[in-house]
């Protein structure tokens, strides 16, 4: 698989090259995209105001023009948390989009989101104050009326970016299961 994998709020991390580098060694190709230029931060307040300053749209501006080059072959979007929500906004505008990874977040949908029977899976945190559990209903039922076929993991007692090792969030045994199901899914898309 070719994937486009968008780091969370805190920029372009350790942890976000970590991911990268493990789904390498699974076999995929994988580009990581620093939106940030650079600036990166271990503050949930820190960076809010970094996304802030550079602006939603600009964000996805950047985002669309590093899966441009590559997505006339089909990508899989993914991404943590904000890179998440950016990743869905990728893949539900993609029609070659092969599927959506979202670690930790999610992204509005518009009433006339469509896709074909796009692979999504989402894991997250349980309780998560970022991603409500009503939320997640109405994100969901958005999912499937768009026509995606959506999984969700939840992970009790993890914090909001339980795969980042350099955060408070970190938990151990809830990112392992992550990657673990994580993997199986994007096989999953190979044999599709």
């Amino acid at each position: 698989m070719n994937i486009v994998l968008l780091h969370s709020s805190y920029g372009l991390r350790p942890a976000v090259h970590a991911a990268a580098d493990r789904l390498r060694a699974a076999g995929h190709e994988v580009r990581v995209p620093d939106l940030y230029d650079g600036q990166t931060t271990d503050s949930g307040d820190e960076g809010r105001e970094i996304t802030e300053r550079i602006g939603h749209e600009e964000l996805l501006r950047r985002a669309v023009a590093a899966a441009a080059p590559y997505s006339e072959d089909g990508l899989v979007y993914a991404g943590f948390s904000l890179g998440g929500a950016i990743a869905q906004n990728l893949a539900l505008g993609d029609e070659k989009a092969r599927g959506l990874l979202l670690l930790h977040g999610t992204s509005d949908l518009p009433e006339d989101a469509h896709t074909d029977g796009l692979p999504v899976q989402l894991h997250v945190a349980d309780p998560d104050p970022a991603e409500s559990d009503d939320w997640l209903n109405t994100w969901y039922l958005g999912m499937q009326r768009a026509g995606a076929d959506v999984e969700i993991h939840r992970y009790a007692g993890a914090g909001h970016l339980y795969t980042d090792p350099g955060l408070d969030d970190w938990d151990e045994a809830a990112a392992e299961r992550t990657w673990r199901i994580a993997l199986a899914f994007l096989d999953s898309l190979d044999e599709g």
